[in-house]
């Protein structure tokens, strides 16, 4: 949202307790002045008055006055029962005082009439409880028994000086008479706006049969604020308003970022993932009817939930125990979690509303769980309850959100439209996702087949190639899908292929193993050659040596005689 710049920002401010509201004015409504609430009938202008009166005495110990001229203060106390403040027991610590002030027609109609005496009243009561804070609802009502706008209007000057005089931080309700159906009652009160140092503004319409409330705050002197509207609701606690979104801003300097790895649940698609998911990031698994979106959103909580992590799982397309039968089915089991409490399963068609009340029950479900993996089956189901604008706009800051938490995030969106390249879905949420898994058919053979690719993953690398996914009783698991021709192979084709393969290799290690006999005997009876010519050539060589050492010792024998002969025949020495 942008923001109004102005040059002194540091105005003292007084909170308002009202989760987002205070994000909104960066600290609450201006302290010792006076702020406009505006809208129609029914967009929550005295609850929204009323509980920063309350929550300015429970959380900053400043008691403050509630001066109520439309309804009565027990009537005010009683519809507020239902979120809890114990308005009673802050009325008797002297931290809250309701005064009744509506006006009495007969009386007014006898006469004319001013504020002071009512002021003056107020200021003794204000003294008694040392209030700092003050409260005029329904205003309006009191301005139109007046007699003409210039009595208005020195009335409400006359309001404004004792509260400046008192320091007090006022808050002041009127009919905007700006609603498609305006009040008959509604007064001319514009002139407030350029009075007051805040205005803000209420509006509830119904779009497409759906609820609808936005608030923006118009003016705020002395202080930058967030000027776009911003969604709120009417939740257990009070007005919950949708802050700015948390991505570009503060909360980005506080986010830890870290490169720990979280299971899927299907062992294959981490190593697709090298490793899994990162932890507290985003992901976004797409695909039609019936592609095993759901199946591998269980398995995600089901990993989680073996890690020992509190986990939710909502549905917008079944029930409770419906997701836990259907899961288990693929040996996905998760009523054992449950029943230990690390899983909290939840029906989103039970919570009725807009994807506001959806968003603020998941925010509430998952901090009042302390919930680290959080499963939402599917997030395209918002646009059925709001706007597409709406819808986007909660998918953004639920996930923003759980970013700034650190959670991790798995959210399923159906594609309607069959087409062979997805590149956005309705809500835009691919564009946000860290991880983008998509999941499709293919219908070959008389079968219908599911397969799996991974669309992108953010700071990591990641298959590309697309694998079959299988559903089974003994779980969820990935094959690699053939291709023949440029035509992938799945199910029984790809079972064909996978036979006909492993038929290929049994042949051909058959071959190899005879192959590998045949030159084994045949390398048997080369050795066996070898050695025999071996000890044919060891017997040539002692036939060759012992002939040699025969012929030298017979011409040794023969010149001995010869010797010998002469000695006998006394012959002459030569």
């Amino acid at each position: 949202m942008k923001a109004k710049k102005s040059p002194t920002s540091d105005l003292n401010k007084a909170r308002t307790g009202i989760e987002g509201f205070d994000e909104i004015t960066q600290g609450g409504l201006p302290r010792g002045r006076t702020t406009l609430v505006e809208g129609g009938p029914g967009s929550g202008k005295t609850l929204m008055a009323l509980q920063s009166l309350v929550n300015g005495a429970r959380m900053d110990n400043e008691p403050g006055i509630f001066v109520a001229f439309e309804e009565s203060a027990a009537r005010i106390q009683a519809n507020a029962s239902q979120f809890g403040w114990d308005l009673e027991g802050l009325r008797k610590k002297k931290k809250l005082f309701f005064l009744n002030a509506q006006p009495q027609l007969d009386v007014v109609q006898s006469g004319s009439f001013d504020l002071s005496g009512m002021l003056a009243a107020l200021d003794v009561k204000r003294r008694e409880i040392k209030a700092t804070r003050i409260v005029f609802d329904a205003l309006d009502i009191v301005l139109t028994l007046l007699p003409d706008p210039a009595a208005e209007q020195r009335e409400v000057y006359r309001l404004h000086e004792w509260l400046l005089e008192n320091e007090l931080t006022a808050i002041i309700t009127a009919k905007s008479g700006r609603t498609e159906n305006p009040s008959p009652i509604a007064p001319q009160t514009g002139f407030i706006q350029f009075m007051v140092d805040c205005a803000v503004v209420l509006n509830h319409q119904v779009v497409q049969g759906v609820s609808q409330r936005n608030l923006r705050v118009v003016k705020y002197r002395g202080s930058a604020f967030a000027e776009n509207e911003s969604p709120f609701l009417i939740g257990s606690s009070g007005l919950e308003v949708a802050g700015p979104r948390e991505k570009g801003g503060p909360a980005d300097a506080k986010m830890v970022v870290t490169s720990e790895r979280v299971s899927s649940g299907v062992p294959r698609l981490d190593v697709m993932l090298e490793g899994g998911y990162y932890r507290g990031a985003s992901v976004l698994i797409t695909g039609f009817p019936g592609t095993a979106k759901s199946t591998l959103g269980g398995a995600f909580a089901e990993a989680a939930c073996q890690r020992g992590e509190p986990t939710v799982f909502m549905s917008f397309d079944s029930d409770a125990a419906e997701v836990v039968r259907n899961l288990a089915s693929v040996n996905i089991r998760l009523q054992p979690f449950v029943k230990k409490g690390l899983l909290r399963l939840v029906s989103a068609g039970s919570i009725t509303g807009s994807a506001e009340i959806h968003l603020m029950q998941i925010k509430n479900l998952v901090e009042a769980h302390c919930a680290r993996c959080v499963v939402i089956d599917p997030i395209s189901a918002l646009t059925k309850s709001s706007t597409e604008s709406i819808a986007q706009s909660v998918a953004e800051r639920l996930l923003d959100w759980s970013k700034s938490k650190g959670i991790t995030i798995l959210c399923t969106s159906l594609i309607g439209k069959e087409e062979p390249q997805m590149e956005a879905t309705a809500l835009q949420v691919s564009t946000l996702a860290d991880t983008w898994i998509h999941l499709n058919y293919l219908v070959q053979a008389g079968e219908r087949n599911r397969s799996l690719s991974i669309v992108k993953s953010r700071g990591t690398a990641h298959s590309n190639q697309v694998r079959e996914l299988i559903l089974s009783n003994a779980g969820v698991t990935l094959a690699d899908a053939y291709t023949a021709g440029g035509e992938v192979l799945m199910g029984t084709l790809r079972w064909e292929k996978e036979r006909a393969v492993l038929a290929a290799r049994e042949e051909s290690e058959i071959k190899n193993t005879l192959r590998e006999t045949t030159l084994d005997s045949e390398e048997a009876l080369l050795e066996v050659r070898l050695k025999a010519l071996q000890l044919e050539m060891k017997v040539k060589r002692t036939e060759k040596e012992a002939l040699a050492r025969l012929t030298a010792d017979r011409s040794d024998y023969l010149a001995e005689s010869r010797s010998h002969l002469d000695d006998l025949r006394s012959a002459d020495k030569k």
